[in-house]
């Protein structure tokens, strides 16, 4: 029966379109199980009807018009009970229903299996027999396999718009669809689909040797040189209105363009034998990989740039530069492509660019960085989604929950419009206000702080309402070299974010890599990385590395008194008290040096991050340890809901609504008060508005989150009052669902005339 399945999959997989699919699935079935009748019904869940849309057995001609509700007949029967239905004689089935059109009179034996994907019902498939008779176990077996497989393909044609239901035909793309993705950059916008697809890609390239050492190595030279130049003219090009960080990001590509980089890797492989681009090939797949295996969304996305920049250096080898298509004057372009670089971005006219829609990548992608800075609404990550079927299509995307819509009709497209203007004259209000201070209506001042990724100093000067960073993520250093980086190397990077802002506190992580974001010089294999060697874990094995990055530390902040060093991944007190011991060295051996030199070493304050669960019943023991927590929420939600957000099949139960998160951030914050601990959240929720708007009602006073959301929270916050927040948080603490949460939160905000900015919340 599995090679008979297996057969019956890799056949209709090869078919073009889900109509020709299923017609061809209806046949397999019924030859390869000696059926009389083999037939598919869609759920159609606008009109809550199963509607009949392929058979090899009934009458073809009743394929569209045959349509039972949903608790109609047997196959209404399987869809309600979500389970299989085997029965011997169905004409005597209480809920058996005759239709005329299908000519099923002569049948008696009958079973259906639901058609289910991520919990909801897509359609049911049905086999029927003239004779009387009781299906096997072996039978239903095979069914509700099969039934698992098509829901694949069932779901994948939903996402790409083959799915509709009219009376002319079942399957037809050209009604509106909606496909769901990722918020990339916040923001509305219609324009029209344009692909921007490389014309050589390192994938598809077909690898072959060369004896011409020095040719080759000449050959990758020139093409590194070329494209090196042509990196620096769109870095020169950006527009002066883009912040210096955001432009730092091609600080990457420089970097990579190095010949202590990838360079010299690459070379070695054409001493090997092989020619430039094939050398070029092995080095970049080969690290991609190792960013694409970490858990670490912003460092995963690093992938997408090594393989951006390879494919210029590649088109460079080959001599074969693709020209950019003409746009059309006076007209709005939505940039689709498998996966949108910052090259791409900063090659498209800024006047003609209404927005992005990336096939795959996340919020965390370079692109997704410069979209926000540039104010460009962006979508990414759309699984089964063709560059095709988007491009040349006109679009309206929505970067708040990651939508976007395709064959738009007149109605929709004056709808969208209609939105689009309201977001306009909002945000308006928020930038005429852009430098006013975070405090609420009754008085309570907020302090706002970064989230940095590539340059916190330069993040920090953009926004000027910062109060400093409350994450500096410090293991870019760190992935960028081929060795691990000098304690000279860390403490002038280190330096340049204390120096820049001395009187704003700087909360510096301690490396936090391991199995799930290898380095590349310290390899690590684990069958779990979420749960394996990483973060403080990895650094108290190896004191060394953790002694030099907190020297590092020390040393940069000689004559200040702003740094503040944050332990990540910590589950238990005696790590707390084993790092302690270490920074203590360090600071003497530091303080020793600075004596000598008469300069001042202040103590650092030292937090722990709040996101492994068991961390929860050690408050008061932590409490008494260290000078701040800092509430990671993106892994406390994950680790608390078993949930990887990253994986499409349970990511909808992602949610930092969830009771259980909104308890544990209660109890957090209750002994914080209680031990007079400073603590702050420095997870994506904080940056909501809905989120912001939780926190402070639980007393949380400092909230760290992404540069281009302080604008956003900064107004909520003076739209609020402390004591209006706290009447609803008996409630919300009560609340069974995160669709509760989120409805009384958003219901707050309505009532406040915020609720435009719920979407931007979600």
């Amino acid at each position: 029966m599995l090679t008979i399945l297996k057969q019956i999959i890799q056949e209709v997989g090869q078919l073009p379109n889900l109509h020709e699919s299923l017609d061809r699935l209806a046949t397999l079935v019924k030859q390869n199980m000696g059926v009389d009748s083999c037939a598919v019904y869609l759920a159609d869940w606008n009109t809550r009807r199963y509607v009949l849309t392929a058979t090899d057995g009934l009458d073809k001609s009743a394929i569209g018009q045959v349509k039972l509700s949903f608790d109609e007949g047997l196959i209404g029967l399987v869809g309600d009970r979500e389970e299989p239905l085997n029965i011997e004689n169905a004409p005597q089935h209480p809920s058996y229903k005759h239709f005329p059109e299908v000519n099923e009179e002569q049948y008696n034996a009958f079973i259906g299996t639901p058609i289910i994907h991520q919990r909801k019902v897509l359609g049911v498939i049905s086999l029927q027999q003239e004779s009387s008779r009781k299906f096997s176990e072996d039978d239903e077996a095979f069914l509700v396999t099969l039934a698992a497989q098509v829901a694949l393909y069932i779901a994948n044609a939903e996402m790409q718009g083959q799915v509709s239901f009219n009376e002319d035909r079942v399957l037809d793309g050209r009604d509106q669809r909606i496909l769901n993705g990722i918020p990339g950059s916040p923001g509305l916008a219609i324009g029209i689909g344009y692909a921007a697809d490389f014309k050589h890609e390192l994938k598809n390239l077909v690898t072959r040797r060369a004896p011409d050492t020095e040719t080759q190595i000449n050959r990758y030279r020139q093409a590194v040189d070329i494209t090196r130049k042509h990196v620096a003219e769109l870095s020169t090009g950006l527009s002066n209105a883009l912040p210096d960080d955001v432009k730092a990001i091609f600080q990457l590509y420089n970097q990579l363009l190095d010949a202590n980089s990838l360079g010299r890797e690459v070379e070695n492989k054409i001493k090997e034998g092989w020619n430039a681009s094939s050398s070029l090939k092995f080095v970049v797949e080969a690290y991609a990989q190792r960013f694409e295996n970490m858990d670490d969304p912003y460092m995963r996305e690093r992938a997408v740039d090594i393989i951006d920049l390879s494919n210029r250096i590649l088109a460079n080898i080959i001599g074969d530069v693709e020209k950019p298509q003409t746009l059309e004057p006076n007209i709005r372009y939505i940039l689709v492509a498998n996966e949108v670089s910052a090259p791409m971005l900063a090659e498209f006219p800024p006047d003609q660019l209404a927005g992005i829609v990336s096939i795959k990548g996340s919020n965390n992608s370079h692109a997704a960085i410069m979209a926000r800075a540039m104010g460009v609404p962006a979508v990414m990550g759309l699984p089964s989604v063709s560059v095709n079927l988007l491009k040349s299509q006109e679009l309206f995307i929505d970067g708040y929950s990651g939508r976007l819509a395709l064959n738009i009709d007149v109605g929709a497209k004056q709808g969208y419009q209609h939105l689009i203007n309201q977001e306009l004259a909002l945000f308006e209000k928020i930038d005429s206000e852009a430098d006013a201070p975070p405090i609420t209506q009754d008085g309570t001042k907020i302090s706002l702080l970064v989230n940095a990724g590539l340059s916190a100093d330069l993040e920090l000067e953009q926004y000027r309402q910062g109060d400093g960073v409350g994450l500096y993520r410090t293991e870019i250093p760190f992935m960028m070299r081929d060795r691990f980086p000098s304690e000279r190397e860390q403490c002038e990077i280190y330096k340049d974010v204390l120096v820049t802002h001395p009187n704003k506190e700087i909360t510096m992580r301690t490396l936090d890599v391991g199995g799930d974001k290898p380095l590349a010089y310290f390899p690590i294999s684990e069958e779990n990385p979420f749960l394996g060697w990483r973060g403080i874990r990895l650094t108290l094995d190896h004191p060394d590395i953790f002694l030099v990055q907190v020297r590092a530390m020390l040393r940069a902040s000689l004559g200040l008194s702003n740094l503040h060093i944050l332990l990540p991944m910590i589950s238990s007190v005696s790590e707390v008290d084993e790092a302690k011991r270490l920074i203590k060295q360090a600071f003497l051996e530091v303080k020793s040096e600075a004596m000598e030199h008469q300069q001042m070493l202040s103590k650092p304050a030292v937090g722990v991050m709040l996101e492994v669960p068991a961390v929860l019943f050690q408050l008061p023991q932590l409490a008494q340890r260290v000078d701040f927590f800092s509430v990671g929420t993106n892994d406390m939600t994950q680790y608390l809901l078993a949930v990887d957000r990253n994986n499409p099949r349970v990511s909808s139960l992602y949610s930092s609504y969830h009771p259980s998160v909104v308890n544990a951030l209660q109890l957090i914050r209750e002994v914080s008060t209680q031990y007079k601990v400073p603590v702050t959240v420095c997870g994506e929720l904080a940056g909501e508005p809905m989120g912001a708007l939780l926190l402070i009602a639980m007393g949380y006073r400092k909230l760290s989150m992404n540069a281009h959301s302080l604008r956003k929270i900064s107004w909520v916050i003076r739209n609020i009052s402390v004591d209006d927040t706290r009447e609803i948080l008996d409630d919300i603490l009560r609340y069974e669902s995160p669709q509760d949460v989120q409805s009384k939160l958003s219901e707050y905000l309505e009532n406040q005339k915020l609720g435009g900015l719920v979407r931007a919340g979600k």
